[in-house]
């Protein structure tokens, strides 16, 4: 299939199929950051959890041999810029429908509906979750047969952050993120999350974190994993032990792009919550609370002074097929 410049326009003929798939936003509850590699990337060592803010993709069989995509309204609190999603070549569904088209024997002309739920830039993989349930999407609407292992090969090929939202729960990623390994986490772990009224460009903020520690003459080791101490928390759902040893080497140089940012996290601490840290390249700051109870109050206390907050939990699954309907 050679597809089409994707655009908000075009849809399903009048019969049709329409899979529908949801893939999770995730955190960082720790991220280590290597030297600058050749290939232009760094090493990371990373403690991935999935949160319970979804982004949704129905993919709808089409007449002709094209992609189009257009962005779904939706009643969940506001995702700033949701407008200013590229709906072409650079938006990370349409190279996934692509990429699947390329692996699937008879695939047809396609239509891409995406609900965005998880901010935009936010550091949360809004992006990443939609790569994922389109990969899930497509592989059922066109009978490609392939499995998990399959998929998370392709999904490899998009991006860092798509292969952990095809899996979900709670994972070490290494190498660039993207080498998993799932981690135990049974328990449930509450959150506020602010969504801020700006992105930040995930390479802008590695190549500030670069100029930073170039000028404090700060030469970053490999990372070789991730912090027991993490991990044991998360095995055992111990909220305050994780609020000690949260980690985000990607913070300072968030924070020396939008200084505004601090201000929100002296607001959590305010506010009584266990930890606060910027997720991912930021600048959405996420919050650890004590309990669903402390989450949610935490959430109305920071909409009452004018943030854009929500209660979230984590860990929840993977991307997963929600509806499958002929029409």
């Amino acid at each position: 299939m050679t597809p089409s410049r994707a655009t908000s326009e075009g849809g399903p003929p009048s019969r049709s199929r329409t899979v529908r798939a949801k893939a999770p936003g995730k955190l960082n509850v720790s991220f280590s950051v290597g030297p600058l590699r050749e290939d232009g990337y760094h090493s990371v060592a990373s403690a991935y959890l999935a949160v319970s803010l979804y982004e949704e993709v129905s993919a709808t069989s089409v007449d002709g041999d094209g992609i189009t995509v257009s962005l779904r309204a939706t009643d969940a609190p506001s995702v700033p810029f949701a407008e200013s999603m590229p709906l072409d070549e650079r938006n990370l569904a349409v190279r996934a429908a692509r990429l699947m088209a390329d692996v699937t024997e008879k695939p047809t002309g396609l239509h891409l509906e995406i609900t965005k739920r998880v901010p935009v830039a936010g550091g949360m993989g809004g992006g990443s979750a939609d790569a994922a349930a389109t990969l899930l999407a497509c592989d059922a609407l066109w009978g490609s047969g392939l499995s998990r292992e399959e998929l998370a090969h392709l999904a490899a090929e998009l991006g860092a952050d798509v292969p952990f939202a095809l899996l979900g729960g709670a994972a070490v990623g290494l190498g660039i993120g993207d080498e998993l390994t799932p981690a135990l986490a049974p328990g449930p772990l509450h959150w506020a999350l602010v969504l801020a009224d700006f992105g930040l460009s995930t390479p802008t903020v590695f190549s500030a974190l670069d100029r930073l520690r170039a000028a404090r003459g700060k030469t970053p080791e490999e990372p070789d994993g991730v912090d027991p101490r993490i991990l044991q928390a998360l095995r055992s759902g111990d909220a305050e032990a994780l609020a000690a040893v949260l980690r985000n080497d990607l913070q300072p140089a968030a924070l020396k792009l939008a200084p505004q940012l601090a201000d929100v996290i002296d607001q959590g601490a305010e506010y009584g919550a266990l930890a606060s840290l910027v997720s991912g390249s930021g600048p959405t700051v996420a919050m650890l609370a004590r309990d669903e109870e402390h989450a949610i109050e935490l959430a109305d206390r920071l909409a009452e002074a004018g943030q854009n907050s929500l209660a979230v939990h984590s860990p929840v699954h993977g991307a997963k097929i929600v509806s499958d309907l002929t029409r």
